[in-house]
């Protein structure tokens, strides 16, 4: 089973238009299908989880999507107000603490108070302060990486503003759990490409070295078969320069010089990754589709399974 499985809360992020929501199904559906109560918590984003999966559309209270698994689109009003009521027990305590006009008006002060209501949220479904979880796994699919990295920030900048408290306790308590390498960590997604493979080596540094969290796993997405050897690649790109573009064969060896090189962009993005990062690693197939739906995830759950 993948070591990923194993944990209790992963955040999920990565450059945008890497399929993070692609692999957070997959990911969810592969502990789904291990019998952990997976959940899965979407910040605050246009919601395509439910396509992916041909379930109906997912709003900001959580549903069942099936055997062991359930989703949520989180937005910061609602979540603030269940977590706050997850928290304080009761529904009557809430409202009188966080409808209060003195504490409304602290709570909006407070900086990244909406990513903290979300955040938080996901971290008390993992790892409640009372209790047993009520989930074995969950997993946020997270915002682009300067988003992620901002909310990820927050339970540390709270430690410092918030005066000793509930909302204060609650922060350390969370920092703990993300620093945990057993209970949780960062997926950071990429594409065997330039630009998405230098993000994730400048987001894994921030991860380590700022946030002191566990990068639990460095997923390529898209990965291409290979075609054609390093050694072969310098012919196969020379070829369609040398034949007449009338040739039948000059689209084949245009489509082949293509093909060639993006497989040199791809092998030197994972070569990049793997001496820039310790790792682990994950390799994820590019799948040949006109439409991605609940088939395609299947295949990428059992990927992620065994890998």
């Amino acid at each position: 089973m993948n070591p990923l499985l194993d944990r209790r809360f992963l955040f999920v992020t990565g450059k945008g238009g890497v399929g993070k929501t692609t692999f957070s199904a997959a990911l969810g559906l592969a502990a789904a299908k291990r019998g952990k109560r997976t959940l899965i918590a979407m910040v605050e984003c246009q919601e395509r989880l439910s396509k992916l999966l041909g379930t109906a559309p997912i709003g900001p209270h959580v549903v069942n999507l099936g055997p062991n698994l359930d989703a949520v689109n989180m937005t910061p009003e609602v979540a603030l107000e269940e977590y706050g009521v997850m928290v304080l027990k009761i529904r009557a305590l809430y409202r009188a603490i966080f409808e209060n006009r003195l504490v409304r008006a602290f709570l909006e002060g407070t900086p990244g108070i909406e990513a903290w209501s979300m955040l938080g949220k996901a971290f008390f479904h993992a790892s409640p302060p009372e209790g047993l979880p009520e989930y074995d796994l969950v997993i946020v699919d997270g915002p682009a990486t300067g988003h992620a990295l901002d909310m990820l920030r927050v339970p540390a900048v709270i430690h410092e503003v918030a005066p000793p408290g509930l909302l204060r306790k609650e922060a350390d308590r969370a920092l703990d759990f993300f620093r945990d390498p057993f209970l949780s960590g960062v997926v950071i997604v990429t594409l065997p490409e330039d630009m998405p493979t230098q993000e994730t080596i400048e987001l894994h540094d921030k991860l380590i070295r700022e946030l002191r969290f566990p990068v639990a796993s460095i997923v390529t997405n898209e990965v291409l078969p290979e075609l054609f050897r390093a050694s072969e690649r310098d012919l196969v790109e020379g070829l369609a320069a040398r034949l007449d573009p009338g040739s039948p064969a000059h689209s084949a060896a245009r489509a082949a010089r293509a093909r060639s090189l993006r497989e040199r962009v791809q092998a030197a993005s994972l070569e990049l990754l793997e001496s820039k990062l310790p790792g682990p690693f994950l390799e994820l197939p590019q799948l040949f589709v006109e439409h991605f739906g609940r088939e395609e995830i299947e295949t990428l759950a059992r990927a992620i399974s065994v890998g």
